[in-house]
């Protein structure tokens, strides 16, 4: 289930949450966030508070747990990152098992691995439960500069059609036989990477003189 134009993280339906005005929301999660990064890991009881509040609001707003756990996959990058960090970081050492690790590294990538999931886990909701639309306006109430906002609404109208296209390139690949199995399929991938994005830059080179053609002033509020 999906938004009008096919939005692939928004999730219809008529919660309360789903409801809510969209600068609410925004203003609600940027808020959270704030709390969130400043509350020291220690404070164990606050962090049982954040996942109760998360856990709450996602019962309330309809959204499947299974639809948001498969989305959390964004935060992979995150998630690599805290395994090195124990190792690349200074500082008193500590055993871990038969291995030794920085105490300040073990530490920090456990804020982080904590944090970042509470925040990667809000802003799905936030995505699952807004209509792109109704989120660029909401964006345009919290007085966010005209010409961001321009940006990100191109952003979320073209991610699906790059999408798309990619979708399509993966299908002409496996139709001659390709198949990125191991390293060396990977300069495959990356040619396929480059000309995706030399096709979405003259896209948007298209895109940008058709509406400059038009009259479009990139200055000017909508």
């Amino acid at each position: 289930m999906g938004a009008p134009h096919g939005h692939r993280l928004h999730f219809h339906g008529h919660s309360p949450i789903h409801r809510a005005p969209a600068h609410l929301k925004v203003a609600a999660l940027v808020g959270f966030m704030l709390v969130v990064v400043a509350t020291p890991l220690s404070w164990l009881p606050a962090f049982a508070t954040y996942a109760a509040v998360l856990a709450v609001l996602v019962a309330l707003s309809g959204v499947p747990a299974s639809y948001l756990a498969r989305r959390m996959v964004i935060e992979t990058p995150v998630l690599v990152f805290a395994v090195v960090l124990p190792w690349v970081a200074s500082g008193p050492r500590v055993e871990l098992g038969v291995l030794t690790v920085s105490e300040p590294g073990l530490a920090a990538a456990a804020a982080l691995v904590v944090k970042a999931t509470f925040g990667v886990l809000a802003s799905l909701l936030l995505a699952a439960t807004t209509d792109p639309r109704e989120l660029l306006a909401g964006l345009e109430r919290l007085r966010v500069p005209a010409q961001l906002v321009q940006i990100m609404g191109f952003m979320v109208r073209y991610l699906e059609v790059v999408t798309d296209e990619l979708g399509r390139m993966r299908t002409a690949r496996e139709s001659r036989g390709f198949s990125a199995r191991d390293p060396r399929h990977w300069p495959v991938l990356g040619r396929s990477v480059g000309a995706l994005f030399i096709r979405s830059f003259e896209r948007g080179e298209r895109v940008h003189l058709a509406m400059v053609s038009r009259g479009y002033d990139p200055g000017a509020r909508r």
